[in-house]
């Protein structure tokens, strides 16, 4: 196999992986599949980590995430 293969099998299962991560938060439910709204929660998230507060939602996020998957 071709490393451009490679590569590209890694990224779809990465992206398929983050698409799991998102019906597993129950977000696809949630809005009904309304993709304009998940994208926009995402840039909203985006928004956040990127302010002045980006370092608590950062830490708050990461302990609710450990918790959810039972690591913390």
């Amino acid at each position: 196999m071709r490393t451009w293969q490679i590569e590209r099998r890694k990224r779809t299962r990465h992206l398929i992986e983050l698409g799991g991560l998102v019906v597993k938060a129950g977000i696809v439910d949630l809005t009904g599949d309304d993709r304009a709204i998940i994208f926009g929660a995402l840039l909203w998230m985006a928004d956040k980590l990127q302010s002045d507060q980006g370092e608590h939602a950062r830490a708050l996020w990461t302990a609710k995430g450990k918790q959810t998957f039972g690591d913390g």
